[in-house]
C-alpha cells in the first residue's frame, strides 16, 4: 500500500506538471517551436487519462493508510514506509535543484521567456509542494489533521484543471470529427501528390481523379471516409496547371497544425488551413521543380 501511495504520488505529479506545460504550449507559442493542437493531442489526452485515474488511487490509498495510522501506530512508523518518504524527499530535492540549475542555465544563455519561466515554477512549485508536505508529515508520530483538507484542495486543482483542459482538446466527440478532418487533409495531400507525378509523366493533368488509379503501383484514390464520398477535383487551367481539391470539413484546422504536420515544398502550395465546411485548395504546379521526366523522348 505504501509502495502504491508513492508510485500513484509520482505518476500523478508528473501528469499534473505535463498538463500545465501543455497550457503553458498553448497559451504562449513559441515560434520557434510547431505546436498543434488537435482534439486528441497525445500529452494532453494521457495526462487527462492519468489524473482521471491514477490521482483518485493516490488519496484513497492515503486516505486508507492514515486510517490504519490512527489504529495502529507501529504502522506508521515502519521501515518501508520512512525509506519510501526518504526518497520522495530525496527526488524531490533534485527536481528542485535540477529546475533551478536550468532556470540559471537559461539566463545566462539569453533565453528566459515567460514560456519557460512558467514551466520551470510550475515545476518548482509541484516540487516544493511535495517536499514540505512530507517533512513535515515524516517528523510526526500522528497524520496532521489538515490532511483532509490539503486532499480536499489538491484534488479540487487537479479537477479545476481537466476540465480546463477540455476548453483546448474538446470532447471525445469533437476529437473524432477533427481526426476525420485531418484524415481527409492527409487524403488531398496524397492526390495532391499523385497529380503532380501525372503531369511528369504524362505531360498533363488528369481529367478526372479515377485516372490517377494505377494497378501496377497499387495506388487507388482515397475517398472521404467519413461521408463515403468522393474528393472534389477541378482543373481551373490546363495550361498554366493550375487545379484545385475540394472536400468538407467538420471543424477549422487546428492551430498551427500546417505547420506541424505538412511542412512546405518547393514548387507547390501546402497550405492545408482550413475553416469548417467546403473547403478548396486552389493549386499550380510550378513546371521548373516538376519538369516532364519523359521529355527527352
Amino acid at each position: 500500500m505504501h509502495l502504491l501511495a508513492v508510485v500513484a504520488l509520482y505518476w500523478s505529479s508528473i501528469s499534473f506538471v505535463a498538463l500545465l506545460w501543455q497550457f503553458i504550449d498553448y497559451y504562449f507559442p513559441d515560434n520557434l517551436s510547431y505546436v498543434y493542437y488537435s482534439g486528441f493531442s497525445g500529452p494532453i489526452r494521457f495526462a487527462i487519462a492519468s489524473l482521471i485515474i491514477i490521482f483518485p488511487v493516490f488519496i484513497l490509498v492515503s486516505w486508507y493508510l492514515n486510517k490504519i495510522y490512527r489504529k495502529e501506530s507501529a504502522v506508521r512508523e515502519s521501515k518501508i514506509r520512512k525509506w519510501l518518504i526518504y526518497l520522495t524527499l530525496f527526488i524531490a530535492s533534485l527536481v528542485i535543484i535540477g529546475d533551478l540549475v536550468s532556470v540559471i542555465n537559461n539566463f545566462l544563455g539569453g533565453e528566459i521567456t515567460a514560456r519557460f519561466t512558467l514551466k520551470a515554477f510550475s515545476v518548482l512549485l509541484v516540487a516544493v509542494i511535495i517536499f514540505g508536505y512530507y517533512l513535515d508529515d515524516v517528523r510526526r508520530e500522528t497524520p496532521i489533521k489538515s490532511a483532509r483538507y490539503f486532499a480536499w484542495v489538491s484534488g479540487l486543482i487537479v479537477l479545476v484543471t481537466i476540465v480546463a483542459a477540455f476548453f483546448i482538446v474538446g470532447s471525445p466527440a469533437t476529437a473524432r470529427l477533427i481526426q476525420y478532418d485531418q484524415q481527409k487533409v492527409s487524403d488531398l495531400q496524397g492526390i495532391q501528390s499523385q497529380i503532380v507525378n501525372y503531369w511528369q509523366t504524362k505531360a498533363s493533368l488528369p481529367s478526372t481523379l479515377s485516372a490517377l488509379n494505377d494497378s501496377i503501383s497499387g495506388y487507388s484514390v482515397p475517398i472521404d471516409l467519413q461521408t463515403k464520398a468522393s474528393y472534389e477535383y477541378n482543373i481551373k487551367d490546363a495550361t498554366s496547371l493550375s487545379f484545385e481539391l475540394c472536400a468538407t470539413f467538420n471543424k477549422p484546422a487546428p492551430k498551427n497544425m500546417t505547420m506541424a504536420l505538412y511542412p512546405a515544398r518547393p514548387g507547390i502550395d501546402q497550405n492545408w488551413d482550413h475553416a469548417s465546411g467546403r473547403v478548396c485548395f486552389e493549386r499550380t504546379i510550378d513546371k521548373q521543380f516538376y519538369p516532364i521526366l519523359n521529355k527527352a523522348i
